[in-house]
């Protein structure tokens, strides 16, 4: 898989607040079920399922079976590729930034 596909299978899955919502949960919890997911958040356990597929896909959480249950926590390394997109832009802005205060020097020494 491409690294511009991963980015997107990323970004794709964090574009939804609901989604966004689990998956925050998760980190929080560090392992959660699907049931603990559902209680009080207002959404179905159907669509709770259909989030975790998607933020699994995108490599964000990992499961663990135990019995009947399946336990849910976030994969760090999944946010990996956007990190690294990202790191490109910050040093666009680093640069940018020191321009800006060589020229306000400039203008004020």
């Amino acid at each position: 898989m491409s690294e511009a596909h991963r980015i997107d299978r990323v970004l794709h899955a964090l574009s939804v607040p609901t989604r966004r919502a689990v998956f925050e949960r998760i980190v929080r919890a560090r392992e959660i079920t699907v049931a603990d997911l559902t209680e009080g958040s207002g959404v179905t356990q159907g669509a709770i399922s259909q989030h975790l597929k998607l933020l699994k896909q995108a490599g964000l959480v990992a499961e663990r079976p135990d019995g009947r249950k399946v336990y849910y926590r976030a994969a760090p390394e999944g946010l990996e590729p956007l990190f690294d997109w990202m790191s490109h832009y910050g040093l666009f802005w680093r640069d940018r930034f020191a321009d800006l205060r060589d020229l306000m020097k400039e203008i004020d020494p």
